[in-house]
């Protein structure tokens, strides 16, 4: 169905080539699981399918690109619509159409298919996907998995035999995900579609993969069953890290086949405690606080806050403390109201009641947010939203962050500077903001916003788009700034982010906190919620790799 014939790529102004003779074969019926870091080619390997690269992206392709026997190199995009359908990572900013049904129809509406054939069609796929009861609804009201299920049904109507995904559930909770999943496992078993899907969250899709094609960096691609290719990879899921430090043959892919294997392995940990989640703190990455408060001390105190967007209420009379030293992690599924309180908290969101108390950067009463310039409030909260190119607005780097430092009246040279070389090393003054991985821009308004130094620091989906090497160095810059003396909160959808990065979870539903507690009680106690490590490890108290490893690296005589 896909076929790849020693294809290379090369964008113009480069010299060395994201794709380097690329051999690869994907039957028809088969879910291809593209993995590898951030910034190695998935995206062009995607993009070479429908033929956005190079027609759309420019740059030279050298071999031979075939879907279903027709050459990229002869058929632009629009002639590979009918074959090949596309789902970007953010199926809003694809959207053209107001509702359900009119998105559903608006594709074949451009290939002129005959309105009887489009009626038959968009009443299969709302059956298929399980939107019938959706059909009317507006698409700015649906929650982020019904979204991604229309924006996956919008190229389906026009029945094309490969279906590209490009992190189908990167901003969705672990619910939503599993439906979504559901959905496109569905296509390949029964209708015999071709599925090729990028993601980071690999613990999410791996058990269903046929194949996987492993980008390593250096141009090519890997490939073969997905036990195979995991043996070697920089990066898989927590599942297979644990077979592979527990020696099991085959690698586990699901946590039903891991759980199988680990009675062995559970016998040995119960000899000893499991070491604790959270690392060590890392060194500082920006200035602290000018009287930072004792680990502890309450830095925020929220009481009765009340968001309500027309007759919705995002937020219902929310009450919340938090304290210096302490990472919160902030759950929820998607449209619980997670991100309106946090802009609530920061005090340029809205807020229709209830009031907001920051502990003064300089020692005195607390103040809330809302009611000073953005100047001062800027200096008690800082937040980081979903997409952190919100806040890019110049055209180098270095315009940012100097205009980061003026706003926070730094007089002791480049504080921004200095930050973002410690998150993120190596990004050149000269780079426009846009031109920057995700991880980077991430990086980038982090360092903005800490220049300013900020009691309490708030970040939004910070792991979207990110690797897992990416999240491990996440954890450390929030491990820092905790150590500092912040309060941190992270909203966020990745368990296995808050299982290694969080002290506390408080967990959201229709506006409401519904539960509140120490990691391990909140995240263990909830089957949507834990971590692949402590489904498998069950009823033993681990929840990340890392502190597996430790407790068998301690010798058996110090147990």
């Amino acid at each position: 169905m896909i076929q790849f014939d020693r294809v290379s790529v090369v964008y113009d102004g480069e010299t060395t080539p994201v794709l380097r003779d690329v051999d690869l074969h994907i039957p028809e019926g088969e879910l291809c699981l593209v993995v590898g870091r951030t910034g190695v080619g998935k995206s062009t390997l995607l993009g070479a399918v429908n033929g956005l690269v190079p027609h759309f992206t420019g740059g030279t392709l050298r071999g031979r690109v075939t879907v279903d026997g027709r050459d990229t190199a002869h058929h632009p995009p629009r002639e590979l619509a009918d074959v090949v359908g596309v789902v970007g990572q953010d199926p809003l900013a694809g959207f053209t159409t107001d509702t359900v049904e009119e998105e559903l129809a608006y594709v074949m509406e451009q290939l002129a298919i005959p309105p009887e054939v489009m009626r038959k069609r968009v009443e299969e796929t709302l059956d298929l996907l399980g939107l019938a009861d959706l059909r009317h609804r507006a698409l700015y009201e649906l929650s982020g998995g019904q979204q991604q299920r229309v924006a996956i049904g919008s190229v389906l109507t026009a029945h094309p035999r490969v279906l590209v995904l490009d992190e189908p559930t990167s901003a969705l909770d672990p619910t939503a995900a599993e439906e979504v999943i559901a959905a496109i496992t569905r296509l390949v078993h029964d209708l015999g579609v071709t599925v090729l899907l990028a993601e980071h969250r690999l613990e999410r899709v791996v058990q269903y993969a046929d194949r996987v094609a492993y980008l390593p960096g250096d141009g090519t691609v890997v490939h073969g069953p997905p036990a195979e290719v995991f043996r070697t990879t920089s990066i898989a899921p927590p599942v297979v890290e644990l077979g592979r430090l527990a020696g099991w043959e085959p690698l586990p892919l699901s946590v039903r086949d891991a759980r199988r294997a680990a009675a062995p392995l559970r016998e040995r940990l119960a000899a000893h405690p499991a070491p604790a989640a959270r690392h060590a703190p890392a060194p500082r990455h920006a200035p602290a606080p000018r009287h930072a408060p004792a680990a502890g001390e309450t830095v925020l105190s929220a009481e009765r806050v009340v968001v309500r967007y027309g007759p919705v209420a995002a937020v219902r009379e929310v009450g919340l403390e938090l304290r210096a030293g302490e990472v919160t992690a902030l759950m929820g599924r998607n449209g619980s109201g997670k991100s309106s309180l946090l802009w609530a908290l920061q005090g340029s969101g809205a807020r229709q009641g209830g009031s907001v108390q920051v502990t003064g950067a300089d020692g005195g009463p607390a103040k809330d947010p809302k009611r000073l310039p953005a100047a001062q409030a800027r200096h008690l909260v800082g937040l980081v939203p979903q997409t952190p190119t919100d806040l890019l607005y110049l055209e180098t780097v270095a315009q940012e962050l100097a205009q980061s430092d003026l706003e926070a009246r730094h007089t002791a040279g480049p504080t921004a500077r200095r930050i973002l070389d410690r998150l993120a090393p190596g990004i050149p003054d000269d780079t426009h903001p846009r031109d920057l991985s995700e991880g980077q821009q991430l990086a980038l308004v982090l360092a903005i916003q800490l220049a300013a130094a900020p009691r309490v620091v708030l970040l939004d989906e910070p792991t979207r788009g990110l690797d897992y090497h990416a999240k491990e160095a996440l954890t450390g810059i929030v491990d820092a700034l905790a150590a500092e003396g912040r309060t941190v909160v992270v909203s966020t959808h990745d368990v296995e982010f808050v299982a290694s990065a969080a002290d506390r979870v408080v967990v959201m539903a229709e506006g409401e906190i519904v539960a509140d507690g120490p990691t391990a009680e909140v995240i263990v106690a909830s089957p949507t919620f834990a971590p692949q490590t402590a489904k498998i490890l069950a009823p033993l108290d681990y929840l990340t790799i890392r502190q597996v490893a430790e407790a068998l690296a301690v010798p058996e005589a110090a147990r």
